[in-house]
């Protein structure tokens, strides 16, 4: 007797048109027959195509299964087979709610079956909607309170937009689909996680919230959605890290693959039906929503240590032990994308910002994950092509440093007067896990909305960012390198030690989620404490678009 075939996920919307939308689940067995049953009495029938995901693994760091601990099923990477099944539900009206439901059948021929869901084409412009912004889950501890107290809170939402980092590793299957934490990106967004925390003795296991059964979610590329070198290294982990230049890599590399001897982000672009661009695929795009415009960049870099000891590779020094063999460089924090002035994504960006869809919008708003304003520690130094300094003595290599010239920030010198002077009212983005706003003199307004699972903290007050000394640049070490001023929350902001209110959320016990109600084009953040369970969630602020 085998047991019962099993869904690997529930459905999930992707790419809605104004007669159509996509709907795409995952199983672990290629099967035979998976189809989308749908309308009055689920009576019509949509057959979905199978492809097999190329780059999903497990190994000795994964937690799945029976794997509890380091290295106890998995040595090393181990292929994990995993099939992407996708429907086109086709012939609706905008504004009607349609029921759904999947069903996979396996070779054997038993058939597994999802719950009823609904879907909808893309809401016509004159829609009301409440789109959640989201980023950074990442598998961390609040992430699956955070998304059950949106349901719980606000609703079932529209659509999702997520600014990047996903999950850790991409290329770690578990990470996306059945972590043992109970906390991988999927069931939490499906209201299918199962994730203990315990305050004070009591334990509270979080389910998440069912939100992309029903919602259409267009996401961007983070630091964590791209992989290193192929199968290089020993671990999944250790292949994250080891991302090189696409320019190192042709000259070390001549005849083989680039995409294999230096990034890629093959499994998020396999995972996901996104709108795509004619330069950049589906990378960098824009999308109309309702009456919004979401213009998404690729604007992330390789994080690495801002540690100045000469263990590891950095953001500014290479691993001592590492000098004599620039194979295993880390060459600093790759920026993945080229967005200067001039690149293939600036010029994308500059004709959609004077394309009609994007004039006419009612709403104009840019996703990407790196922050231009931020009083996180990770917008330092500057989003620029790191300057390699190589120290000699004699022959031999004595140190390799690396500068990040602060007058050369692609993103605030290039990207933001674009974003200026095209009228856009909100620029949306991750990366430092906590909560912050700004407003720029035009009016513009900056939201970092990420700490949703945890945080590393603020630089305000006496905490400052790690910053180098002795370099060429003098960096920041408290507030915004970038010179706007964070806005104290609207509403109920939080009192520091000193009784004050602060301008930010870093929390590891608040998470905090925000709204966009484009039929008043307000934006509103609330906070829910997961040290108190059966307390409210809290509206702590809200502001306009212009």
């Amino acid at each position: 007797m085998t047991s019962a075939p099993q869904l690997l996920t529930d459905p999930f919307l992707q790419l809605p048109t104004e007669t159509s939308v996509q709907v795409v689940w995952f199983t672990e067995f290629a099967g035979v027959n998976h189809t989308v049953t749908y309308g009055e009495n689920l009576q019509q029938t949509a057959k979905a195509n199978t492809t097999k995901l190329t780059r999903t693994s497990e190994d000795q760091h994964s937690r799945v299964a029976n794997q509890i601990k380091d290295g106890q099923v998995y040595q090393k990477p181990v292929q994990r087979d995993i099939w992407r099944h996708e429907a086109e539900v086709s012939g609706l009206t905008p504004g009607l709610r349609v029921n759904y439901r999947i069903t996979s059948g396996r070779e054997d021929g038993e058939t597994v079956s999802s719950d009823v869901f609904t879907l909808a084409a893309t809401p016509k412009p004159d829609t009301p909607l409440k789109i959640l912004l989201t980023s950074d889950h990442q598998l961390k501890p609040m992430t699956a309170a955070n998304l059950q107290k949106v349901v719980e809170t606000v609703g079932r939402v529209d659509g999702v937009w997520f600014a990047g980092d996903l999950v850790n590793v991409s290329d770690r299957a578990s990470e996306w689909f059945d972590d043992n934490s109970g906390g991988a990106l999927f069931p939490g967004l499906q209201g299918r996680a199962k994730y203990e925390m315990t305050h004070d003795g009591v334990k509270t296991t979080y389910i998440g919230g069912q939100i992309i059964q029903h919602a259409p979610m267009f996401t961007c590329i983070g630091n964590h959605e791209v992989m290193g070198r192929f199968a290089r290294t020993g671990s999944l982990n250790d292949e994250f890290d080891d991302t090189i230049p696409r320019a190192v890599a042709q000259k070390m590399y001549q005849d083989k693959s680039l995409i294999d001897n230096s990034f890629n982000t093959n499994t998020y672009e396999e995972i996901f039906s996104l709108p795509k661009s004619k330069k950049g695929g589906k990378r960098y795009y824009a999308v109309s929503f309702g009456n919004v415009r979401l213009v998404v960049l690729y604007a992330t870099n390789m994080w690495r240590t801002p540690s100045l000891g000469g263990k590891h590779k950095g953001r500014y020094r290479e691993a001592e032990k590492d000098l004599n063999n620039p194979e295993d460089w880390g060459y600093g924090q790759v920026i993945y994308e080229p967005i200067a002035k001039g690149s293939k994504q600036y010029n994308w960006l500059k004709a959609e910002l004077n394309s009609p869809e994007f004039q006419q919008a009612k709403y104009k708003v840019v996703m990407f994950h790196h922050p231009p304003h931020t009083l996180g520690d990770n917008i330092v130094p500057a989003y620029t092509e790191p300057v390699q300094i190589i120290e000699r003595d004699d022959n031999n290599i004595k140190a390799v440093r690396y500068e990040y010239p602060k007058d050369a920030d692609y993103i605030i010198r290039d990207v933001v007067p674009l974003l200026e002077a095209a009228n856009v009212q909100l620029v949306f983005y991750g990366h430092s896990h906590l909560w912050n706003r700004f407003v720029s003199q035009s009016g513009m307004h900056f939201l970092e909305t990420s700490n949703v699972g945890n945080t590393y903290g603020a630089a305000w007050g006496d905490r400052k960012r790690e910053v180098p000394i002795g370099y060429q640049e003098d960096y920041v070490k408290v507030g915004d390198p970038n010179g706007l001023e964070p806005i104290v929350p609207t509403i109920s902001p939080l009192l520091g030690e000193d009784g004050k209110p602060m301008p930010y959320i870093a929390s590891n016990d608040i998470t905090v989620f925000s709204i966009f109600d484009t039929g008043t084009g307000t934006i509103s953040s609330y906070r829910f404490d997961t040290r108190k369970p059966d307390s409210e969630v809290l509206k702590f602020d809200e502001f306009k678009l212009k």
